[in-house]
C-alpha cells in the first residue's frame, strides 16, 4: 500500500515522534542529548520553524513543531540523518538509529496545544523515570518556568494563553501541568483521529486538507526536474544513474540534489532511490554546490535560473 503524503502548509503545528530502531536507546549519555540539542538549533536556524515543546526520552523523542514554508519532512530528515551520522561515527558503526518513518500528527492548536504540551512534559513521569516533570533534565518543561533557556526554543505562544503577565503565566502553566499528573496514555496524541494524521474536529479536518491540497497542486514533479537538469547539462537521464566520474554528470547530480532539497515537497530519499545513490552523498553534493555558487557567478546563475523555472 502506498504511503499517504505528508500534510504541509505554512503555520501547521505537528506532534512529531521519533523512536529508536528496534526499541533501542537513542541516547546513551549526556553528550548525546546535547548533540541533539545542537542539531535542533542548527535546523531551526536553517529552516525557520518554531519549536514549542520537546522531550528527549532514552529511546524516543517528542517534538511540537510549527513549520513555515519548509515542510516538516525536510526538517526531520535533516535532524535524524545528521544525528545518525554523528552516533555512527562516535561508535564506529553503521546502521539505523531511528525506527523507520517518523510519526507526525497535525494538531488543532486552538483545541489541543496546551494538553499536548502537558502530555509530553509528563511523559518521564508516566515512564517512571522521575516523580515530578521538573526533575527530568531533557524536556522543555524547565524552559516554561524560565530555569533553562535555549536560543532555538520559544515559550511565548503557549505562556500567552495563560496570561499576558509572564510571571503569572508561568504559575498558571505549572498549576495546569500538575493537574495532569496521573493522566494515562492518550492514544489520540499518537494516532490522531481523522485520516490517521490529523487531530481536530471536522471543520479543522476540512480546512487542513484544503490547505494541504492547495500546496500539493503547486508541487514540482521530480521527473520533470530530472529532465530539465539533464537538458540543461546536455546529458542523458541514464547518465545520472551511472557510476562514471564525469565532471558534467557530477555537477548535474549536485544541482539536482540541491533543487530537490530546496523544494517544499520533494525528498532527497526519493531522489536517492531514483538515482540509486546514497542520500548522504547527494546531500553533501548539494551543500558543496551551494557553497560553490556563493563564489562562482556561473554556478550561481545556473542555480537561480533552474530554481526559478522549476520551483
Amino acid at each position: 500500500m502506498a504511503r499517504k503524503p505528508r500534510i504541509h502548509f505554512p503555520g501547521a503545528v505537528y506532534h512529531v515522534m521519533l523512536r529508536g530502531n528496534a526499541g533501542q536507546n537513542v541516547f546513551q549519555e549526556d553528550q548525546d542529548f546535547l548533540r541533539f540539542y545542537r542539531l535542533i538549533e542548527e535546523g531551526q536556524k536553517r529552516y525557520a520553524h518554531r519549536i514549542h515543546a520537546f522531550c528527549l526520552m532514552p529511546n524516543h523523542v517528542h517534538l511540537v513543531i510549527q513549520v513555515g514554508e519548509i515542510p516538516l519532512s525536510r526538517i526531520i530528515q535533516n535532524l535524524s540523518q545528521r544525528y545518525t551520522l554523528w552516533i555512527n561515527r562516535k561508535h564506529e558503526k553503521s546502521g539505523h538509529v531511528f525506527q523507520g518513518r517518523y510519526k507526525a500528527i497535525v494538531i488543532d492548536a486552538d483545541s489541543y496545544l496546551l494538553e499536548l504540551i502537558r502530555y509530553i512534559h509528563l511523559n518521564p513521569v508516566r515512564a517512571g523515570l522521575v516523580s515530578l516533570p521538573e526533575h527530568y533534565p531533557w524536556s522543555s518543561d524547565n524552559s516554561y518556568t524560565d530555569e533553562i533557556k535555549h536560543s532555538w526554543f520559544t515559550t511565548d505562544w503557549v505562556l500567552s494563553q495563560f496570561s499576558d503577565n509572564r510571571n503569572l503565566a508561568r504559575k498558571r502553566y505549572k498549576k495546569f501541568l500538575y493537574e495532569g499528573l496521573g493522566e494515562s496514555r492518550r492514544i489520540e496524541f499518537h494516532h490522531g483521529t481523522a485520516e490517521g494524521r490529523i487531530l481536530g474536529d471536522d471543520r479543522f479536518l476540512e480546512a487542513t486538507l484544503e490547505k494541504a491540497n492547495q500546496k500539493t497542486a503547486k508541487s514540482p514533479d521530480i521527473e520533470k526536474i530530472i529532465r530539465q537538469v539533464c537538458r540543461h547539462f546536455k546529458i542523458k537521464e541514464t547518465d545520472m544513474v551511472t557510476t562514471g566520474k564525469s565532471r558534467k554528470t557530477a555537477s548535474a547530480r549536485a544541482i539536482l540534489s540541491w533543487l530537490v532539497r530546496e523544494s517544499n515537497t520533494l525528498k532527497l530519499t526519493d531522489l536517492s532511490r531514483r538515482l540509486k545513490r546514497d542520500v548522504s552523498g547527494l546531500s553533501r553534493a548539494a551543500t558543496m554546490f551551494a557553497e560553490k555558487a556563493k563564489k562562482d557567478k556561473y554556478s550561481k546563475d545556473i542555480m537561480e535560473k533552474l530554481k526559478r523555472n522549476l520551483l
